[in-house]
């Protein structure tokens, strides 16, 4: 099979999303290629177009929110076949034989590949990755919006597992928007007791819906006071900087405040504001595919889905400046019609 495909490029930085064609080479022997039919938009896909990242090689095709069936298999790939539905997300290979590939954390390997740094992603009509970052998707996902699931879902999952989450826990989200929205409905169906942080008082009655049991206006002093020394987790999905000390008050002791979103300044937290209640600050990135696969099942159980508006591929700028203007809800996802 031809390694030359098609996709929309961003060919430098501020300039629009154009279509060109690309070689993908030849297929690697643990590698499968993927005929992408649409693709989820993350803020990540903007920045890496824009460089602010620092990481970006022109052109890129971004898209890492991929679902699509298998065109191709390598000829040691022994548990994926031509015609299946996947997904696949933030990560597309690892090197199998570090000690956190051992340990089977995948997603934290050294050698990592990321889907769309430094090689091209899912704006395209065919995408590559290692067989064991591709997820056949179970029935109940629905493959129209499973895309969002494989990134912004497996990001605010993944902490669940990692930090113990119990279901006796209050915990919080902070941004109530792709990733936000999604961290809802999988707390309240972990069993949490769930608080949504937002600025914004239009959305207050539809986070409940999404399954938190009180909004906060996280403007308001009085409300982020009744919480004082309450919550056991707070994850915060936002990219911008905001006042942290205000959500570390919230904290009950040992608790902890918990970063996934991609936040491009600095922390201003004072270390004193930790100690007296044993209170800690982390973040993880994507999940490893044993945890990608434990949420994809856990959605087809529980029904946990993006909500989604959709655009064809051919109209991703578009998409992008709806994104950008903050109106998306929640997730932008891509069908793809590149002929």
């Amino acid at each position: 099979m031809s390694g030359k495909t098609k996709g929309y490029a961003a060919t430098a930085k501020g300039k629009k999303l154009e279509l060109i064609e690309f070689d993908l080479g030849p297929l690697g022997d643990d590698q499968i290629e993927i005929a992408v039919t649409h693709c989820g938009i993350c803020h990540s896909d903007m920045s890496m177009a824009e460089n602010e990242f620092g990481w970006t090689q022109y052109p890129i095709v971004p898209g890492h929110e991929v679902v699509g069936t298998i065109a191709e298999v390598g000829p040691h790939v022994k548990t994926l076949k031509v015609g299946q539905r996947v997904g696949l997300g933030w990560f597309s290979g690892c090197d199998m034989m570090c000690a956190s590939c051992l340990a089977g954390d995948h997603n934290l390997c050294r050698n990592v590949e990321q889907t769309i740094v430094h090689r091209h992603g899912g704006f395209a009509q065919r995408v590559r990755c290692q067989a064991m970052w591709a997820f056949p998707i179970p029935e109940g996902v629905e493959p129209a919006k499973a895309g969002p699931l494989f990134c912004a879902g497996a990001t605010v999952f993944n902490p669940l597992v990692q930090f113990d989450v119990k279901p006796t826990d209050r915990v919080g989200v902070i941004g109530i928007g792709g990733l936000g929205h999604l961290a809802l409905q999988f707390m309240n169906k972990w069993g949490c007791e769930v608080f949504a942080f937002t600025s914004s008082d239009s959305k207050q009655a539809e986070v409940k819906k999404l399954g938190a049991h009180q909004a906060v206006n996280s403007k308001d002093a009085a409300q982020l006071q009744k919480l004082a020394g309450s919550l056991d987790f707070i994850i915060s999905t936002v990219n911008v900087g905001l006042k942290w000390s205000d959500y570390l008050k919230t904290l009950a002791p040992k608790g902890g405040l918990h970063f996934v979103g991609a936040a491009l300044e600095p922390l201003s937290v004072l270390p004193v504001e930790l100690l007296g209640s044993q209170l800690s600050i982390s973040g993880t990135p994507n999940a490893s595919p044993a945890v990608i696969d434990k949420m994809l099942q856990f959605c087809a159980r529980h029904g946990v889905e993006a909500l989604t508006e959709s655009f064809p591929m051919s109209r991703v700028n578009e998409a992008f400046d709806h994104l950008r203007s903050g109106k998306a809800r929640y997730r932008i996802v891509l069908a793809n019609d590149i002929r």
